[in-house]
């Protein structure tokens, strides 16, 4: 199973680009990371009034939207609101990756609150991101098979990127069967609980990943979410089965959280260039191979929300809070020479990058 998760590699080696050969190791430049990490370091903290109210604001506004599409007396009203709700809610859902980095109490009630009004009712409670995420950002985990967020897409058939976008679509109806099915039934068969844990218990696109069990605080974390999420799964069922829930009403659910995974997957094509082909990394180089898409573009605000459109540099400062990124990404820029090896992880844009990756692909 390993090797799926460089599957479709070129046989004949790897290149950064279409018709380039291997790119050399790319040695750690100490001065820009010193640099990084001195000109931030009073915008390590957390503010918890910003946390509460976009997460709040964007998690009702999401539902507000939802509601009104289900409710909506046309298609045209019931469609915008539709976009509005995916929108909103992939917004509100995104902090499950802030909930990775900020320290344990950091911002008191944070956690729980985000999963009873987002990661319960959307199926993805945050212990599916958990202990998962972190492996990602291990400096010799990066970029190879134990990675679980890391496939070298840039270096595997064209093919897999439509497929790619396709399961994103799926994803809802496959947590529904995850915690309405599997979860249950794997309180009585033990075999099919050790599968559950390892294969689906973590948001991860690398599928040679396997998870271990949770240990301590995680651990107690995951009951109770896996918990309230199976009996929240069920209990969706039951009420769609007895005519509570009208199929519509079902169907337009299942269509705004598809539409949030498949934002989310569209986001996840672009937040990494996908060029290692398995080797450990620099942390400079796993800088270079992650995206920052900063302003003047605008649209990066819609489809890589709460600080992810700085991707590099949340992979050089795993430690900052979303609302401090920009602020960094300026003062970094300002106090580096033009020249610096800094900013060339910045990009224009999702097209530019998709088409990037595309033509990368195309010429594997």
């Amino acid at each position: 199973m390993r090797d799926m998760a460089i599957l479709e590699r070129a046989a004949s080696g790897t290149s950064d680009a279409i018709g380039q050969p291997s790119r050399a190791p790319v040695a750690d430049d100490k001065a820009m990371l010193r640099t990084a990490a001195d000109l931030t370091r009073d915008l390590n903290v957390p503010r918890a009034t910003i946390y509460w109210a976009d997460m709040i604001g964007s998690a009702l506004f999401g539902y507000v939207a939802l509601f009104t599409a289900m409710l909506a007396p046309s298609s045209l009203v019931a469609i915008l609101a539709g976009v509005i709700a995916v929108l909103a809610l992939y917004r509100a859902g995104s902090f499950i990756h802030e909930l990775t980095h900020i320290k344990q109490g950091a911002i008191r009630g944070f956690r729980l609150v985000w999963n009873l009004l987002v990661g319960v009712p959307l199926l993805v409670p945050s212990f599916m991101y958990e202990g998962v995420h972190n492996q990602h950002h291990a400096k010799t985990y990066y970029g190879t098979a134990n990675d679980p967020e890391y496939l070298p897409l840039a270096l595997m058939k064209p093919s897999t990127l439509p497929i790619f976008l396709v399961a994103s679509l799926l994803a809802p109806v496959a947590l529904l069967v995850r915690f309405a099915v599997l979860a249950p039934l794997s309180l009585l068969f033990p075999r099919l609980r050790a599968l559950v844990v390892a294969r689906y218990s973590g948001l991860q696109i690398n599928p040679a990943f396997r998870r271990s069990p949770a240990e301590g605080e995680l651990a107690r974390q995951w009951r109770w979410q896996e918990t309230a999420t199976s009996v929240w799964a069920m209990a969706l069922l039951a009420m769609v089965t007895t005519g509570v829930i009208p199929l519509r009403v079902f169907a337009i659910f299942i269509g705004v959280a598809s539409g949030v995974m498949f934002l989310n997957q569209v986001r996840t094509l672009v937040a990494h260039l996908w060029e290692n082909d398995g080797e450990p990394m620099t942390v400079t180089a796993q800088y270079l191979d992650s995206v920052n898409v900063p302003p003047p573009a605008t649209l990066p605000a819609l489809w890589a929300p709460v600080g992810l459109r700085y991707h590099g540099l949340h992979h050089l400062l795993p430690g900052l809070p979303y609302h401090a990124l920009g602020e960094a990404h300026r003062r970094i820029c300002a106090k580096l020479d033009p020249a610096s090896i800094y900013h060339h992880s910045s990009h224009r844009g999702l097209t530019p990058l998709m088409v990037r990756l595309a033509r990368s692909s195309w010429g594997r």
